[in-house]
């Protein structure tokens, strides 16, 4: 395994980020295709084997589950100083909006129920998981040092943002003497590659760590033709993102496959070595053992540049898509709909 440092922070990451959405109890998330708690367990203890020491959870996923069944997985196989954990937050319900919870309070609350969840003391990442387009920017950024400021969280990330809108906050934060975002968590792959347009730039000139998500597209990147699996049936937001463009994406899984078949390994490892010369550390979700394995492989594999430009020469501008989609003001009430609990946005 290689590590890095996140950004501009002290943490030292694996190249490879373990995505802890597929774990977590199917009856009560949002998803059927999660894995049980005994399978996380094997999965993220073989992770650890493997050198990774970065997970990525949220609040969101699986009504809580997924943070709870990382926080005891963690507790029980590794020591809490050796790993780095990312959780993120989601924006305020209307209920919170019409109690008068503020964005500072808000934080705080579901910092304090991340916490709970996770069986731990702080968090080292935690990240405002979509555009909170209800509450004021000035808000968010003095409720998230706060934390800073009291120990529960060590940095700031944020996820599903425009280029504009992470460049307007560091900003304030600047400003305002606040902490700043040390990493985006984005949706970027070798078959949507919008990020490139903007938010890598501002990244490189920044340094602010790419973790990006859907790293082999809901597993598009990872099956070759005609192979398929329970997520790639079932999960109807990976439909949403992908179905549209899967003819001219097809190309570019078919070349894929060829240098898998070129270099003896699997598509995993080809997918994930082309988005390892573009970012930090991929948030690569696992819901099998050999899932974390090809992951782990594909750090030790080094892409030439004539096989970089034969992957990459078949893309076309893709539509943003789910969260990305209505980021904006005149969208944000029909947004993805998340619950914690009962609760939902």
């Amino acid at each position: 395994m290689e590590y890095t440092k996140l950004g501009n922070s002290d943490l030292n990451v694996s190249r490879i980020c373990m995505g802890c959405m597929g774990f977590g109890d199917a009856e009560n998330g949002q998803h059927s295709w999660t894995v049980d708690e005994e399978h996380s367990r094997e999965i993220i203890k073989k992770g650890l084997e493997l050198g990774i020491n970065f997970f990525d959870t949220a609040i969101a996923y699986q009504s809580c589950t997924s943070e709870q069944y990382l926080g005891r997985a963690i507790k029980d196989f590794a020591k809490r100083d050796d790993v780095v954990i990312a959780t993120k937050f989601l924006p305020r319900t209307n209920e919170e909006i019409e109690a008068g919870i503020t964005g500072q309070q808000h934080i705080e609350r579901m910092l304090h129920k991340s916490l709970k969840n996770l069986g731990m003391d702080y968090v080292d990442l935690y990240i405002y998981h979509m555009w909170d387009h209800n509450t004021p920017l000035y808000d968010i950024m003095d409720g998230l040092n706060n934390v800073i400021k009291s120990g529960k969280a060590r940095y700031i990330g944020i996820s599903n943002c425009f280029a504009y809108q992470l460049a307007k906050a560091n900003a304030l934060a600047e400003k305002e003497n606040f902490a700043k975002f040390i990493s985006v968590q984005g949706h970027y792959n070798l078959i949507f590659r919008e990020e490139e347009r903007e938010m890598a730039k501002l990244c490189w000139e920044d340094n602010i760590a790419m973790t990006p998500y859907s790293a082999l597209a809901g597993g598009r990147l990872s099956k070759h033709p005609g192979e398929t699996s329970k997520r790639l049936q079932e999960d109807s937001y990976a439909h949403l993102k992908y179905n549209a463009t899967a003819t001219q994406d097809s190309i570019i899984v078919d070349r894929v496959a060829q240098l898998a078949s070129k270099h003896s390994v699997s598509m995993t490892e080809i997918s994930l070595a082309w988005l390892l010369t573009k970012v930090t550390a991929p948030v690569v979700g696992a819901t099998k053992i050999h899932h974390i394995d090809g992951a782990a492989k594909a750090t030790q594999l080094t892409l030439t540049n004539n096989e970089i430009a034969f992957l990459e020469e078949p893309y076309v501008p893709h539509k943003l898509v789910g969260v990305m989609a209505q980021n904006t003001p005149a969208t944000a009430k029909n947004r993805h709909v998340w619950s914690v609990g009962n609760q939902k946005i």
